[in-house]
């Protein structure tokens, strides 16, 4: 009599998605059924914004649609129960190994340790394969070995590899049967509206990408007034599509080779952090942790302001406006704000970073962190002196009808055309209760300039 294969288990984390997906394949193919389980920190699930749980808890029903109803989400209040629990359920299950995606920021690698740890004892395997990337941290690298910290060159490097990952597909008739009861997450917090997510929503987002701004990317995607944007980095946050997915499908025409430049940063961005885990909150570049920065209660207030989109700055504060609004901002504003917390309010970029890990729901642990480092002039391509961004030019040159403005900051909704981004030079500019400025950009320029100079006498 033939035995029935034996189902193997596996372990979803930031790869919510069953198409072009390497260890959930490899699963399938192992032989036997799938039985498909995640794994939820209930005290980071708290933490997080409206918007973040709700974004999360509808990839996760997303993904328990497209699996028939059999995922296991289990809940748990630190990563050392999780994997005890997961090597109870796999001993219990009978299975040898347990599947998942192998994951290269400092967080993922201490949960995937404990867990592998925990299944051993048991005489479990993990088995990880796959990454989040196109091409996964660590593989590109100088001809000596050592790792890029430049774009560009990395860039071009990178290229070569990418072009020959290619889109994974599950085996048609693969079986996915229920590990255990599921403890399905609810939010405990409001989203400012319905959120929509999941694997075909992805698939979705990117037909219409291509049909509305793929073609024109490379000219509209800094304008944050416009929709130039794919709208997919919170999929890619999520796994809900891979970047494999994306890159097939690019051609070699002006607005493909940008997007695919895009792709090509985040990347970059989790390599450096895989070469440098400390980098989520400390100095890639350490000399900038010796530069002066405000602190105290007028820093706190400013900080406070900035925060809530009340700096009297109007392209500053339509972006953090949009980020409490949506959980999302325009790339090109993330880079405004940013300089202009860094560089105007002369606060450490840490403290930025920390909101946007709060409140976005495309976080994503590299690109948060040396993003914020880039705009600070202390990371990767670092040139400090010409990251002190204007952002009143800035407003008139990514917004230049002042449509972007007037439609998060409702106070200045009186004021037509590109003179919302001064309107302290009008009569009547103000009347709608719009704050003053905070600070004066070009007092506040001279002085970042300044302490940079410091920096570099002292380390002459």
């Amino acid at each position: 009599r033939r035995t029935r294969p034996m189902s193997a288990i596996f372990w979803f984390r930031r790869d919510l998605r069953l198409q072009d997906n390497e260890a959930l394949t490899k699963a399938a193919l192992s032989g036997g059924s799938v039985r498909a389980v995640y794994l939820l920190d209930s005290s980071h699930f708290e933490a997080l914004e409206g918007i973040r749980q709700h974004s999360l808890v509808e990839s996760l029903i997303a993904l328990n649609s497209s699996l028939n109803g059999t995922l296991t989400t289990l809940t748990h209040e630190s990563w050392s129960a999780a994997a005890q629990r997961l090597a109870l359920l796999a001993a219990e299950a009978g299975v040898s190994r347990v599947f998942a995606t192998r994951a290269f920021d400092p967080q993922g690698v201490a949960e995937q340790n404990a867990v592998g740890l925990a299944l051993k004892a048991v005489g479990v395997f993990l088995d990880l394969s796959g990454s989040n990337y196109a091409v996964a941290p660590g593989v590109v690298a100088k001809p000596d070995g050592s790792p890029y910290r430049v774009y560009t060159p990395f860039f071009k490097a990178w290229c070569e590899p990418s072009a020959y990952a290619r889109p994974i597909a599950l085996p048609v008739g693969t079986r996915f049967e229920r590990l255990a009861p599921s403890e399905v997450p609810q939010p405990s917090k409001p989203a400012p509206f319905r959120v929509v997510a999941g694997e075909a929503f992805a698939l979705r987002t990117f037909e219409r990408f291509k049909a509305r701004a793929l073609s024109g990317y490379h000219e509209l995607r800094d304008r944050a007034d416009l929709s130039g944007t794919s709208h997919l980095s919170h999929a890619l946050a999520f796994g809900e599509i891979h970047p494999r997915t994306l890159l097939a499908q690019l051609g070699d025409s002006d607005g493909h080779n940008v997007f695919r430049k895009e792709i090509a940063w985040r990347e970059f961005y989790a390599d450096v952090l895989w070469h440098n885990p400390t980098t989520t909150t400390e100095y890639y570049d350490p000399k900038y942790s010796r530069m002066r920065y405000d602190t105290g209660s007028v820093a706190d207030e400013r900080l406070a302001a900035w925060q809530r989109g009340r700096t009297g700055f109007p392209m500053v504060d339509a972006g953090m406006r949009q980020l409490l609004a949506t959980g999302w901002m325009h790339n090109r504003v993330r880079m405004i704000v940013a300089s202009f917390l860094v560089k105007d309010l002369h606060i450490e970029w840490q403290h930025g970073a920390a909101w946007f890990e709060r409140h976005l729901s495309d976080f994503d642990p590299a690109s948060n962190a040396h993003g914020w480092q880039w705009t600070a002039g202390c990371g990767t391509d670092a040139s400090p002196y010409f990251r002190v961004f204007n952002p009143i030019t800035q407003g008139l040159k990514f917004d230049p009808s002042g449509d972007y403005v007037r439609r998060f900051v409702p106070e200045l909704g009186h004021i037509e055309g590109a003179a919302v981004h001064e309107p302290w030079l009008l009569l009547n500019g103000m009347s709608g209760g719009y704050v003053e400025p905070i600070v004066d950009h070009a007092t506040e320029r001279g002085e970042a300039l300044a302490r940079l100079a410091e920096l570099k006498d002292a380390s002459a």
